[in-house]
């Protein structure tokens, strides 16, 4: 999220993609100076996830892998604890790749506007379609964290600056379309999967933040929907 003082649009082809949810993202903060030995609440579901033995007993396996995923994830502490927040990771993510390439099937996002790009608050999943045509995605997002939620409602993209800098938090947003005051699409730097979220703004990973805006124009409609988990 970000201020939107000073203009600039830059204009791109439009093109027609579909593309998967991707999971892989993410790079690694730094690593905590030790690991717990606790089983936590959710040790069975999160070995499971992970794919070692479910016997819901801490290993220094299981440790090493579960501090593996909060560092790539940045979640803290990063101490291989298979706590709530590790677990309400893990489960949007099993959410999230259970939509599979119908994002719309209960039909909220509204298909009688053309080209709109939907945002589903609940699952933290966004995606363009045409009317019923599914164009890009489904693909996971980082919206607004309890008390800066991303607003719901139908809007419209009405300035795009592809180098914007916010000069409310001073950070790169690069390739924003902006939608609803301050709230826009724009790439960050971190796993989609980072709690607990923006300051408002549709977080994306570069990929997938450079394909909105080769596929959307000012004009275009955003639907907003749902409720991220925790807010």
């Amino acid at each position: 999220m970000g201020d939107i003082r000073g203009r600039g649009v830059v204009a791109l082809g439009v093109t027609g993609l579909i593309a998967p949810l991707t999971l892989a993202l993410g790079a690694a903060p730094a690593q905590a100076a030790s690991c717990t030995t606790q089983a936590g609440p959710y040790q069975k579901q999160v070995e499971k996830f992970l794919g070692r033995p479910v016997d819901g007993r801490q290993s220094s396996a299981d440790c090493s892998a579960v501090r593996a995923f909060q560092n790539k994830h940045g979640i803290t502490p990063n101490i291989g604890y298979a706590g709530p927040v590790t677990w309400g990771v893990m489960d949007l993510m099993n959410k999230q790749k259970a939509v599979g390439n119908k994002p719309n099937k209960s039909g909220a996002c509204p298909t009688n506007k053309g080209r709109i790009a939907c945002v589903n608050l609940t699952l933290q999943i966004s995606w363009i379609q045409d009317g019923s045509r599914l164009v890009y995605g489904p693909v996971p997002v980082r919206t607004g964290r309890d008390g800066y939620e991303t607003r719901t409602g139908l809007k419209k993209i009405y300035w795009r600056h592809i180098n914007h800098v916010s000069t409310i938090y001073n950070v790169s947003m690069p390739y924003s379309q902006f939608f609803d005051g301050g709230q826009a699409f724009h790439s960050v730097g971190l796993s989609m999967w980072n709690p607990p979220g923006s300051h408002g703004c549709v977080n994306m990973t570069s990929t997938t933040a450079k394909k909105y805006w080769s596929l959307l124009k000012n004009g275009d409609d955003v639907f907003v929907y749902g409720r991220k988990p925790g807010t």
